[in-house]
């Protein structure tokens, strides 16, 4: 088939890889968002599928809005068979979903029809659940309610931050994806509408939510901590300015510090929750680069009963 991939971030530059690499279809053309400005200069930069395409020499195209009318025009001119989609980042109105004769077709972080929406993986790392996986569907104007072609189950690890887990599933649901443009081609995997019970949303995750509650369970600090790293980057206040807490690890064997409260030692910094303490092992002060934890303690000299959050 003549394809169109749509995609932005760095996660949906394998998916990409595997289908120039299938040799069974032609990746005629890329669709992304505008460049955006990054780094310290905020020059404006290209996306990760931008910057593959052209080093692969295909056609990019970076419409504002995908009911532009100069890009609606030449995805016609285009005339794809199927556009494959992973994290695209803008609504594709209906004009645009009529135009590829075998409509448009995502790749989605989760086991649909759990977790559909923007952040799916942060969710589930949240939420505890223990298994995850991507889903291929035909995209509807509903929000991931489009009939389903095929799954893959990731396990999702007691370590795992969203990066972590991300980074799997990219690679596994590439080749999904592949193998997704293939059954549609040979007319060998046909779409199965999703079931009405066990929808859940996953709407993309704010700084605030991201912000680490000490009087919660250490469990729930836990969970916060890896589901929002490396983004937004979950956060706590200590003497009046944001520390973000990159990784801690719960221990269930020490109840006896307060939410919030800080014990460091020479090589260890624990702190209370609603439950048992965990430990801090790296941190990121205002202003300054990762460290660990106990580095950062023995700079800023905790003194006794001060307490995260406060």
């Amino acid at each position: 088939m003549r394809l169109v991939f749509a995609g932005t971030p760095e996660v949906a530059v394998p998916a990409l890889d595997a289908l120039i690499a299938s040799g069974r279809h032609e990746v005629v053309a890329v669709v992304t968002r505008p460049d955006a400005p990054a780094g310290r200069g905020r020059r404006l930069v290209a996306s990760p599928v931008a910057q593959r395409a052209e080093e692969a020499g295909i056609e990019v195209l970076k419409p504002a809005r995908p009911k532009d009318e100069a890009f609606l025009a030449r995805l016609r001119e285009i005339a794809p068979d199927c556009c494959p989609v992973v994290a695209y980042g803008a609504l594709l109105p209906r004009v645009a979903l009529d135009i590829p004769a075998r409509g448009w077709v995502n790749l989605h972080f989760s086991l649909l029809p759990a977790w559909r929406g923007a952040a799916p993986v942060q969710h589930a790392i949240l939420a505890g659940d223990e298994m995850t996986g991507a889903a291929t569907f035909q995209i509807e104007e509903g929000l991931d309610s489009g009939p389903v072609y095929g799954v893959i189950t990731e396990p999702v690890r007691h370590t795992d931050t969203s990066g972590d887990l991300l980074t799997r599933l990219a690679f596994a649901g590439a080749g999904l994806l592949a193998a997704t443009m293939d059954g549609i081609e040979d007319g060998t995997l046909h779409a199965v509408a999703q079931p009405a019970d066990g929808v859940s949303l996953a709407p993309k995750i704010t700084v605030e939510d991201a912000h680490v509650d000490f009087t919660t369970p250490a469990l729930r600090v836990d969970r916060v901590v890896r589901g929002c790293t490396p983004a937004p980057g979950a956060w706590t206040v200590f003497r009046g300015e944001r520390l973000k807490l990159l990784h801690v690890a719960p221990l269930p064997d020490r109840t006896d510090l307060a939410p919030g409260e800080l014990d460091a030692g020479k090589n260890h910094v624990h702190a209370g929750t609603g439950s048992h303490a965990v430990e801090l092992l790296w941190v990121q002060p205002q202003g300054k680069k990762p460290m660990r934890a106990a580095d950062w303690a023995r700079g800023v000299r905790i003194g006794a009963g001060e307490k995260l959050g406060a």
